[in-house]
């Protein structure tokens, strides 16, 4: 492509020279052997500059071409660190406590609003050469107005717009599109782009033709800051809503970010402070971004059964990583990275997964590692454990004290048992005394004994208290609790509670079933598990059948299995059942009421019926007088109250906290910075491989890039790192060494165009445009492929545009005029061929936004990619449309065509 520009350019240097029109002779030019090329800012003019042979000329055009060429890689190279330090300043992040539901929760909050970063920083990062080329010019000249700056942006818009976006167009699969979703913001851009161009014309050719004047150039530089208040109005639609509603939206990370709210979430954030009132609907993206990771998690565990969770969780974020949206600085600095074989940021990507991992775990650990009990200072005394369940019949048992802290010396503590539902004289024997612990004594225990009856009864229970220490202090338990568990009885079975709620993570769950009210006997208990919102199968295993209570056992577990699926949010019930507990093979005594007599009932496991011994058979307990009968029944096994357990299936709690924390953290456009210089001369200096695969070796097309351009990445490796100043630092570094880059490639640039006989306007729109735009070609192609939205790829692209008139001219413009305002001069501008590009360029980017508009119909369904046929014939039309520009205004700069 660039042989057949620069044929063009030749063509129009002989079209022009064989016109006998005077209006056609360009300032530089001069017949052949006689090159009167001015000396630059920087680098001076080559001689000797008469006499010069052919060969000569045609040498010093390749020489000029490729220092051309290799300056546009440093310049390229710089403006990626640029790009990085922007990166690092724009997605600073804090925490602030929000109110949601009633409760107070930490939310991350993106500092800059995505929109205002990218008309400001992001624009300039892209277009920084552009811009300070026409700055430097302007003053490299004298203040006299030059025709590369104004050409090279005006060219650069022009590529910018037809080029990328055709680029674009076709790169997407076949079928699938890609759609701008802050498309009132881009229509805003597109606007400000066609009308900055449009203003240039009017102050050109009507306003005050050919004369530039010192309100002019401020209007041109106040319409940036117009630019960006209006687009920040369309992201967060304050005239719509005036300014009622105030959204904030939600990303893809979880992080809330002001920008618009398309398709997103909408969250009505009232600062005080630092503190935010949130009314919000679900997180659409967010939701969306933690069912990505957590079905990428679920494939890889299939995928690598071999591996340990945490190395899953590892891959299953890189991935996300990778797969996840990035900014446009990411997209640059990548691109860049593989065309001077620094390979891409796949390295990098997995190194800062695993540090986000491991930062994730390590701050989860320490939120649910509970507060270590607070011990008294010095001696302290303590019952341990501070539970007994005793049976009636159990006599007597031993009580543990034990004594911590310092153990030197002797203590005494004083306890005493206090009634609860048990009563001292009936149900245990009141008991009080000392315990003395000698030096170096650790634990002491005394003796209660329980009082056992022949009369049924609930499970009762007291209390055992320590008090009036000497020599040292009572922590806590310092109360201990005593349950009597009755054995007239063979039980009440049950669930211990009534709900319960389950991680899915759990694996198996031990449902605990509990026998009070008497322990005697063996019982068999049925059981089956029943569907709910859960499903057996899918969410937990059934289970059906029985569990046994051994004489004097008190509690068993049903297992109950859970099926792990790695869900986000999960809340489904299913339910397990108790039946009729049966007592099996056990001789059953109770007294009657009058105490007269004892009625002993044995029961077969495989016979309904009870049998009396002595050789009397009953076929039921009615044949006894009735309240005899009464209190038999009383004595046999029966269900409680609670027979029917929920068990509620959710999402891990720290599996749901590692989802949030590690989504947050996926933002691969980070990793492009730098934290010390150690870590830049080692990038500097070392070859990677440009496939995706990081574990590949650079090829030998990966080691001639980067022996090519070791000299810019040495150079520019001095450069502050992101990490210092917040990244300020580098900002600053970085845009002083593109000015003086840029200014070396204005002098080349001027000087190139002189030996070969083409005017500055040409050769700022056919090969300064053309170069300085390259890495944003590569940038947005990437963009285009991995993104879903088409915002990163194309979505800038106009606001770059109208950026760098408002900018790169009306800071140039208005610093010429006022100079020359004050030598009480006119600041004089031929609208000439500028005028008539410009007219070009707004007459085909109107024709070209409207193409994009139509795009979003739904037969096509977006402004990128779609069937292969429209995919082919926009991106022919936006190709045609760039070179219709190029001939047009190339030839209207050598007077082929009449012109303005």
């Amino acid at each position: 492509m660039r042989h057949a520009l620069a044929a063009l350019a030749a063509c129009c240097v002989v079209a022009r020279a064989e016109l006998p029109s005077a209006r056609l002779a360009p300032r530089n030019y001069t017949p052949q052997h006689v090159l009167q090329c001015s000396d630059g800012l920087v680098l001076p003019a080559w001689r000797p500059r008469e006499d010069v042979p052919t060969m000569d000329i045609a040498l010093r055009g390749m020489v000029y071409f490729f220092a051309l060429l290799y300056l546009f890689i440093g310049v390229s190279i710089v403006s990626d660190r640029f790009m990085a330090a922007i990166e690092v300043i724009t997605s600073r992040e804090k925490e602030v406590r929000v109110r949601r539901n009633g409760s107070e929760q930490i939310v991350v909050v993106r500092v800059w609003n995505e929109t205002v970063a990218n008309l400001t920083l992001m624009a300039l990062g892209s277009s920084a050469p552009e811009i300070l080329l026409s700055v430097i010019e302007i003053a490299g000249k004298n203040f006299e107005a030059g025709e590369l700056g104004p050409g090279t942006i005006v060219g650069s818009a022009a590529y910018n717009l037809f080029v990328i976006i055709a680029i674009c167009v076709i790169v997407i699969p076949d079928g699938e599109v890609r759609k701008i979703k802050h498309l009132r913001v881009f229509l805003v851009t597109a606007t400000w782009s066609v009308f900055a161009y449009v203003w240039l014309y009017l102050i050109l050719a009507v306003i005050s033709p050919s004369e530039v004047e010192v309100w002019e150039g401020a209007v041109t530089f106040l319409f940036f800051p117009a630019t960006v208040i209006t687009a920040y109005i369309a992201d967060r639609r304050l005239l719509v809503y005036k300014y009622l509603k105030k959204g904030y939206r939600v990303n893809e990370r979880g992080v809330i970010v002001e920008t618009e709210g398309d398709g997103s979430v909408e969250m009505a954030l009232k600062p005080s402070g630092d503190e935010f009132a949130i009314d919000d609907e679900e997180g659409r993206e967010l939701e969306k971004s933690r069912k990505e990771y957590v079905s990428v998690l679920r494939d890889l565990r299939r995928q690598h059964p071999e591996e340990d969770l945490e190395t899953v969780e590892r891959m299953a974020l890189e991935t996300l990583m990778s797969r996840g949206p990035k900014s446009r600085a990411f997209y640059r600095v990548a691109a860049t990275r593989k065309m001077t074989g620094g390979g891409d940021f796949s390295r990098k990507i997995s190194e800062r997964a695993q540090s986000d991992l491991s930062e994730v775990k390590a701050e989860l650990q320490r939120r649910e590692s509970s507060s270590p009990s607070i011990e008294p200072r010095g001696p302290n005394v303590r019952f341990d454990p501070d539970h007994y369940t005793v049976m009636e019949n159990c006599g007597s048992f031993e009580v543990r004290v034990i004594r911590a802290g310092d153990l030197n010396g002797e203590i005494t503590v004083q306890y005493t048992t206090e009634d609860g539902t048990a009563e001292a004289g009936s149900d245990y024997v009141a008991t009080n005394g000392s315990l003395v612990f000698r030096h170096g004594e650790t634990e002491k225990t005394f003796s209660v004994q329980v009082i056992d009856d022949d009369v049924f009864e609930e499970d009762e229970h007291f209390y055992v208290r320590l008090s009036s220490p000497k020599g040292a202090s009572l922590a806590s338990p310092s109360t201990a609790t005593v349950v009597i568990l009755d054995d007239d009885h063979s039980g009440v079975f049950s669930f211990a509670q009534r709900d319960y709620e389950l991680t899915e993570s759990v694996g198996t769950f031990d449902l605990r079933v509990v026998r009070t009210a008497g322990a005697r006997g063996k019982v068999r208990v049925p059981y089956w598990t029943e569907d709910g919102t859960a499903k057996s199968g899918s969410q937990y295993e059934i289970a059906d059948g029985h569990i046994i209570f051994e004489n004097n056992e008190t509690e068993k577990f049903i297992p109950l299995h859970i099926i792990e699926e790695d869900s986000y949010e999960k809340d489904v019930l299913f339910y397990v059942n108790l039946g009729e507990p049966e007592l099996l093979g056990e001789i059953f005594e109770t007294f009657l009421p009058d105490a007269s007599a004892m009625v002993s009932v044995q029961f077969s496991p495989d016979d309904d019926n009870p049998v009396v011994p002595g050789g009397n058979e009953v076929n039921h307990l009615a044949t006894l007088p009735e309240e005899e009968a009464v209190v038999a029944m009383m004595g046999l096994p029966r269900a409680g109250e609670i027979t029917r357990a929920q068990l509620r299936i959710k999402e891990s709690k720290e599996f749901k906290n590692t989802v949030d924390k590690l989504v947050q953290r996926a933002n691969a456009s980070i990793i492009i910075g730098t934290s010390s210089w150690k870590e830049q001369f080692t990038e500097a200096l070392t070859a990677s491989s440009g496939s995706d695969n990081p574990d590949e070796p650079p090829s030998c097309f990966d080691y001639v890039l980067h022996v090519v351009t070791l000299f810019w990445k040495i150079i520019f490796a001095f450069v502050p790192p992101t990490d210092i100043g917040g990244g300020y630092v580098c900002f600053v570094v970085s845009i002083i060494c593109i000015g003086l880059v840029t200014a070396v490639i204005g002098d080349v640039a001027s000087h190139f165009g002189c030996t070969l006989g083409i005017r500055d306007s040409v050769t700022a729109i056919v090969f300064v445009a053309l170069g300085t735009s390259i890495p944003d070609t590569f940038a947005s192609k990437v963009a285009a492929i991995q993104d879903k939205y088409a915002d990163a790829s194309v979505g800038n692209v106009t606001g770059s545009n109208a950026v760098n008139v408002f900018l790169g001219i009306g800071v140039a413009w208005t610093v010429a005029a006022i100079v020359h305002w004050s030598r009480n001069e006119k600041f004089l501008v031929d609208p000439g061929n500028l005028a008539f590009s410009v007219t070009m360029y707004c007459s085909e980017a109107a024709f070209a936004v409207l193409v994009l508009v139509l795009r979003r119909r739904k037969s096509i369904g977006g402004e990128l990619g779609g069937p292969r046929c429209i995919k082919i014939i926009t991106s022919m039309f936006f190709f045609s449309l760039w070179l219709l520009y190029l001939t047009m205004s190339s030839l209207e700069a050598y007077g082929v065509i009449e012109g303005f």
